[in-house]
This record gives structure tokens, C-alpha cells and sequence, in this order.
């Protein structure tokens, strides 16, 4: 197994993946029945050698659901015929993840509606309301 180039400057360093290989579904027909190909990869989240404190922190919060109690993330993959294939596909969902966490998201600053929409949204009132008033039958 290879370095994981999540980006030029982010390289994580094949050592720290733990891999193992058992039965799994998918296709494969009988080849299922009679090889390991189901792949799961483990790695340590503190050994992911994070570019700064706030995109770990934020691999933290969003995948927190997936790290164990032992501190590792664990992805699986059984989807192809080999585990070739489905390494190549957990190492790949990886580099994913980290790649998400790297850009913070925008802050929502709360707008206030502007005086011209509040006139507008008045004026419509306005305007439904006397509908309705002339709908009114009268003695």
C-alpha cells in the first residue's frame, strides 16, 4: 500500500493504515464464497498528521459518529470483485473526508429585511385584505 496524497502538501503516510480482508457480499458470484475481498481500513485519527487544529476539529465534529472508542476511523468496502478494488475504494473515501474538512464554512450573519420588502410585503396585505372586505355581503 501507498502514501495517501489527500492534498500536494497533505500526505499520509501508508504506515499508519491498519488493513485486514474477510468475506463480504457483492458481486463476485462463487469467487465471494471462496476469497477474502470485503476490505477494512483503520487509521488512527490522531496519526492523520492534520495541516492545522481546526481541520482536525472539524474532521472531529462531522465524522465524530464514525471513530471508535479506541480513537480510529473505520471504513469498509466490499463493493468490487477484488481487494484491490475495495481498498483502492476505502483509501479513496478517505481522502474524501479529509479533503471535506480542510475548507471552514461561510458564518451566517443574520440579515434584516430591507424597508423597500417591508413596504411591499405591507402594500400585499393591504391588498388582500380590501379583497377580502369587498367580498363581504353588506344590508
Amino acid at each position: 500500500m501507498e502514501d495517501l496524497r489527500v492534498t500536494e502538501s497533505w500526505i499520509v503516510p501508508a504506515a499508519v493504515f491498519r488493513v485486514a480482508f474477510s468475506r463480504g457480499g457483492g458481486p463476485g458470484g462463487q469467487n465471494v464464497n471462496k476469497l477474502n475481498t470485503k476490505a477494512e481500513l483503520r487509521v488512527r485519527v490522531a496519526d492523520l498528521a492534520f495541516p492545522r487544529p481546526d481541520v482536525e476539529a472539524r474532521f472531529r465534529e462531522r465524522f465524530g459518529s464514525r471513530i471508535t472508542a479506541d480513537g480510529e476511523i473505520v471504513l469498509t468496502s466490499h463493493t468490487g470483485r477484488s481487494q484491490s478494488q475495495n481498498l483502492e475504494d476505502c483509501t479513496a473515501r478517505l481522502a474524501e473526508f479529509l479533503r471535506s474538512v480542510l475548507v471552514a464554512p461561510k458564518i451566517r450573519r443574520p440579515t434584516r429585511p430591507t424597508r423597500a420588502s417591508k413596504e411591499r410585503r405591507f402594500e400585499a396585505k393591504r391588498h388582500r385584505s380590501e379583497k377580502r372586505r369587498d367580498r363581504e355581503v353588506r344590508d
